[in-house]
């Protein structure tokens, strides 16, 4: 029997969050290696298994690739009349070089309030904050009206493919709504850059370098096809999150040796895009800023990378529930875009789920040496994930009456 929530029983809840436990179980997902690339996911799946099976989640482990598993939880009961919330959280990490770092990056070191290590805040915090959440919510014996669906997926940071791209390319996606535990510092994030990543290859002709004349230098064009492009204005719209990206040459290989005219010269490139931008749109814009160049250079074009952009509206339903019952930093939870990419776009654009990042720590400490998270940020996002899970199911009522606690 499903029992009733009303405020002060939320409250009686988040009392029982354990910053500690949070903590901890964050530093032990750290202690996992899942450094991508090479993509060693297989480490944490025991660790995550064993704790969702014990709060009574029916697990299963999705491997389309070997060597690269993912996660498939729920909690309830399956029935399609019932809501379901899926989380979908990345258990892969960036690599960590050792030589940069004041700690061991696999440590799992808890120190000063804060968990540091690889993937602190990117994302295995997040995750273990869902975690902390359901286990609260078993402790009490509560039985919550909609089902709870959490993938943790491998292979998020280097473009999904062997992760969340392959559940849906399997038809294993099927919720109501999806939070992504990401670092926002406590923000609900509805828009995402995408980007375009190409090989530019700039072709000369060689000739002898006491007489550089009598060839044509593929690194003097490249040298153009630089001012071309890097940070140039591509006219896109102004968009009211993601501002107006633009392009970034990012890696720069030519010439053969200092006494030959180079004949050839390649330049990486990375295009960010705006929802709505397709594959042609974005080479378009990158090669119509080329073939304006005058005296013309001699160029081909090779694309490596495509990330569509996505977003949700501000003003969605499930937008403004999140508003009411996740908490900010200040106060109620605000909404922002990322300049970044997550798998929210498989999940937005291929599906229509609607979708948000929400998490603890910021951005700003993803990816970087010495990464950590605040623990208090870990308890208070579990918190939050607390009066979500005990409220999805019925949300309509839930924002009347917290729209009443506020007048």
């Amino acid at each position: 029997m499903i029992m009733p929530i009303d405020p002060v029983m939320i409250e009686g809840l988040h009392a029982r969050i354990s910053p500690q436990r949070v903590a901890e179980l964050t530093a032990r997902l750290i202690r996992c290696d899942t450094s991508n690339p090479p993509g060693g996911e297989q480490s944490i799946v025991p660790i995550l298994t064993d704790v969702l099976v014990e709060i009574g989640c029916s697990v299963e482990i999705y491997e389309p690739t070997p060597g690269r598993p993912s996660v498939v939880a729920r909690l309830g009961t399956g029935k399609p009349d019932r809501p379901t919330l899926m989380i979908n959280g990345h258990i892969d990490v960036v690599p960590a070089k050792k030589g940069e770092w004041q700690i061991d990056p696999f440590g799992g070191v808890i120190e000063k309030h804060r968990v540091r290590g690889r993937g602190a805040c990117d994302m295995k915090g997040g995750i273990a904050a869902v975690i902390e959440a359901l286990t609260v919510c078993k402790e009490a014996g509560v039985s919550l009206d909609s089902d709870i669906v959490i993938h943790l997926v491998a292979d998020e940071e280097t473009g999904g493919t062997h992760g969340t791209n392959a559940l849906v390319d399997a038809e294993l996606v099927r919720a109501d709504a999806c939070i992504i535990p990401e670092p926002t510092e406590m923000h609900i994030g509805v828009a995402e850059r995408g980007s375009f990543v190409a090989d530019i290859v700039v072709h000369g002709r060689a000739a002898h370098a006491s007489d550089p004349d009598l060839g044509h230098s593929a690194i003097r064009d490249a040298a153009r096809v630089v001012e071309a492009l890097h940070s140039a204005d591509f006219n896109d719209p102004d968009h009211p999150l993601l501002g107006r990206p633009s392009c970034n040459v990012g890696t720069i290989s030519g010439g053969t040796s200092a006494n030959v005219v180079a004949s050839e010269c390649v330049l990486r490139v990375d295009r960010r895009i705006l929802p709505g931008v397709s594959l042609q749109q974005a080479l378009d814009s990158i090669t119509s800023k080329l073939d304006a160049l005058e005296p013309t250079i001699d160029y081909g074009i090779e694309p490596i990378l495509f990330v569509e952009a996505s977003e949700l509206d501000s003003d969605a339903p499930f937008v403004q529930y999140l508003r009411h019952v996740a908490r900010g930093r200040n106060g109620s939870a605000d909404v922002q875009g990322s300049y970044l990419g997550s798998d929210a776009r498989f999940l937005r654009n291929r599906l229509g789920i609607p979708t948000v990042l929400y998490g603890p720590g910021s951005i700003h400490q993803a990816h970087t040496p010495d990464e950590w998270v605040a623990t208090d940020d870990l308890a208070a996002v579990a918190k939050s994930f607390v009066s979500i899970f005990t409220t999805f199911g019925n949300r309509l009522s839930t924002e009347e009456k917290i729209d009443a606690r506020m007048q």
